[in-house]
């Protein structure tokens, strides 16, 4: 197994057996170093987005003391879900290497093949209005404005 995978799947292994979650784990290596790893805790922390790859997003931008994770490479032992793959794309990450697929984790029982499916479709899986678009949209002119901004 590829050493930077093997830590990704001690991870996922070890999460998984405590209950913490289920069978996720990642790694985020900069320059040939571990920077972090992380393992799913949606049932130890009840939080539906305690993800293993935002779990390593998290640690890694703390340690790091930064949000641009553009110089890391991620392993992940899955497919990332579309949430966690929203996170990679904020963080800039631009290599990802994953393990299993979105159909062997729905083999585990678990939505991220459907969520991707739900992608595709998006006016028939969640409903999603539009109100109050001017006052909303004029946040982005003051923005826009501040002298002080920091891009992300």
């Amino acid at each position: 197994m590829h050493k930077w995978m093997k830590i990704a799947h001690d991870e996922a292994l070890e999460g998984m057996l405590s209950d913490d979650g289920g069978p996720f784990g990642a790694v985020i290596v900069k320059s040939g170093e571990v920077i972090a790893s992380a393992h799913n805790k949606v049932l130890q922390s009840k939080d539906p987005t305690a993800h293993a790859e935002i779990n390593a997003i998290r640690k890694a931008s703390a340690i790091l003391n930064s949000f641009d994770l553009s110089e890391c490479t991620l392993y992940t032992t899955c497919m990332p879900c579309p949430m966690c793959l929203g996170a990679i794309f904020w963080a800039r990450i631009k290599t990802v290497y994953y393990g299993a697929t979105e159909d062997d984790a729905a083999f585990g029982g678990f939505d991220d093949k459907a969520f991707y499916t739900m992608l595709e479709d998006k006016e028939h899986s969640l409903n999603m209005q539009q109100i109050d678009h001017k006052e909303n949209a004029a946040l982005f002119t003051l923005w826009n404005k501040k002298s002080n901004k920091t891009m992300y």
